[in-house]
Order: structure tokens, then C-alpha cells, then sequence
């Protein structure tokens, strides 16, 4: 009865994870969205609906601290419900930085972009990826998707320079728009810092698995 019951409390907590990465892609696709179409009010709903992340963050975490205190966790349960308080930690960080990329939105709003956005798009696309698929990753228990969620973050990390360096290069030569390329800039370093959060998550899923929480790339 003891491990049925724990069973349970794992599978609805896997669940709630799933859920809580759900709103967290939610929230990147909008928040891209909103600076692609300058859309003040989807930039405001997300800055909103932070708090259902939050809240949900807060119910997993409420509920894995009870399996521990409640059921009899062997070894790999430890493991597992330790992943899941670390993803919370990350998919809350998540849904913090797309709040704070459509509050960066709110102020570019107000003035047409010089030039199409190319790169960053590309980066909110991959992150929201990386985010789906450490989730997949954790509920599947699959190394090599984990494994997948890293090497794109090398990816992201390339497209982060590229958007850097196009940057830069735009202030020393049209100053006008200093203010919405540094703007432009803390966006793309949030969806970079988003990508780091997936990664974390997907190490954590090895971890979960295997007891080593560093992803060896010969195994």
C-alpha cells in the first residue's frame, strides 16, 4: 500500500512538472511574440501570469517536501524527487526571465525596430525546444534526450554572439538606436540564461538516472 500510494504521489508530481513547463513555454512563445508584433498587452499577460508560475513552483515543491516527510522513498525515489525540487527551481527562473524579457517589451514598444529581428526569434525558438525537451527528458527518464537539451545550448550560446556582435556593431554605427540595441541585447541574454536553466535541468535528469550528475559525451 506504502508504494502504491508513493507511486501515485510521484506520478502527480511528474505531472504538475509537466504542467509548470508547459506555462513556462507559454510564456517564452508569448514573450517573443509580443516583441516581434509590439504587443503591449500579450507583454502584460505575461508579466501577469508569472504568478501562476510562481504559485505552482511553490505547490510541487510543498508537495515533493511532503512525499519525503510522509512515504518511505527508497534511493531512486530520492533521486527523482530531488530532480523535481531542482527543476522547479529552474522552470521558476524560466518563467522569471520571460516576465522580464516582456518588460523590456513594454518600453520597446513604443519605437519600430531599424531592422528585421532574425537571430533572436531563432534563440526563443530553441530555448522553448530545450525547455520542452528536458521536461520530456525528466518524465521519460531518457539520458539521450537530456543529452540533446545540452549540446543545443551550444547552439544558443552561438546565436547569443552573433546577436552580441550585430549589436555592438549597430551602436558604433547608428548611436541613435544605442537605447533599443542594449535593450535588444538584455532580451537575447535572457533567452541565453533560459537555455542555461533547460541544461541545468537535463544534468539534473542524468543525475536522476545515473547518480553523476555531469553528462559524459563517450558513454
Amino acid at each position: 500500500m506504502t508504494r502504491s500510494r508513493l507511486d501515485r504521489d510521484l506520478s502527480e508530481l511528474n505531472s504538475n512538472l509537466v504542467k509548470l513547463g508547459e506555462l513556462a513555454e507559454e510564456a517564452i512563445e508569448s514573450g517573443i511574440a509580443s516583441l516581434i508584433g509590439y504587443d503591449k498587452e500579450l507583454a502584460e499577460k505575461v508579466i501577469a501570469g508569472d504568478k501562476e508560475i510562481n504559485k505552482l513552483s511553490d505547490s510541487i515543491e510543498a508537495d515533493a517536501l511532503k512525499i519525503l516527510l510522509r512515504q518511505q522513498p527508497v534511493a531512486s525515489d530520492l533521486r527523482v524527487i530531488s530532480t523535481a525540487l531542482k527543476m522547479v527551481t529552474n522552470l521558476e527562473r524560466i518563467g522569471d526571465q520571460a516576465r522580464d524579457i516582456c518588460s523590456i517589451v513594454l518600453h520597446l514598444c513604443d519605437e519600430k525596430y531599424p531592422y528585421k529581428l532574425t537571430i533572436i526569434p531563432q534563440m526563443a525558438e530553441a530555448v522553448k525546444i530545450m525547455v520542452t525537451t528536458c521536461i520530456e527528458s525528466f518524465v521519460k527518464q531518457d539520458i539521450d534526450l537530456a543529452k540533446k537539451v545540452v549540446k543545443m545550448d551550444n547552439k544558443v550560446d552561438t546565436l547569443f554572439d552573433t546577436v552580441r556582435e550585430q549589436l555592438i556593431e549597430r551602436i558604433k554605427k547608428e548611436s541613435q538606436y544605442a537605447n533599443q540595441a542594449i535593450y535588444l541585447m538584455m532580451v537575447a541574454k535572457y533567452f541565453e540564461k533560459i537555455g542555461d536553466h533547460a541544461e541545468n535541468i537535463a544534468e539534473w535528469v542524468v543525475y536522476c538516472q545515473t547518480g553523476v550528475k555531469k553528462i559524459k559525451w563517450n558513454d
